[in-house]
């Protein structure tokens, strides 16, 4: 037992922040994210024996984290969550820097895409390698090059419109 908790803190530890991000990326709200984060990993932590090293480690916990988001997307009501999120971000806004100011903008933006493009960009930002990328997401790493190419351009498009406003 000791040495599941011991495992268990290490995986922790080397994968909490990106899976945070990631859930940050899903919900664009940080109580969400956090509530998701630990969700995440009350399921590692269930099924830590029955991980088979057939993948990373890294892979499989993104894996339970994307399921997770979706499975809290589903069951929000997601008309009023667009329009608390919005409202949220702009009172963030006011409490960053210059430079946070263009984080929180761009985590805005990567909330108005689709669900799946999410995760991709979200994991595209966590340097992950784009092998592991495409096994997570179950796309060719051809496809995958495109589908990154053009979540850059809407993300840019997205970025753009904010800022002449």
């Amino acid at each position: 037992m000791a040495d599941k908790d011991a495992a268990f803190r290490q995986i922790f530890e080397s994968n909490s922040k990106k899976i945070y991000r990631l859930c940050y990326g899903y919900t664009g709200d940080e109580d969400a994210a956090h509530d998701l984060l630990q969700e995440t990993f009350v399921k590692v932590w269930q099924n830590l024996d029955k991980f088979r090293n057939t993948a990373m480690i890294s892979t499989w916990i993104y894996r339970i984290a994307v399921n997770t988001c979706l499975t809290y997307l589903r069951s929000e009501k997601r008309q009023a969550k667009e329009e608390l999120t919005p409202q949220l971000a702009e009172t963030r806004r006011e409490e960053f820097s210059e430079k946070n100011e263009q984080i929180a903008l761009l985590y805005k933006c990567i909330a108005k895409l689709e669900e799946s493009e999410r995760i991709i960009i979200t994991m595209v930002l966590d340097e992950l390698p784009y092998p592991e990328i495409a096994e997570i997401s179950g796309i060719s790493e051809g496809n995958l090059r495109v589908k990154i190419h053009r979540i850059k351009q809407r993300l840019t498009d997205l970025y753009n419109q904010y800022e002449r406003l």
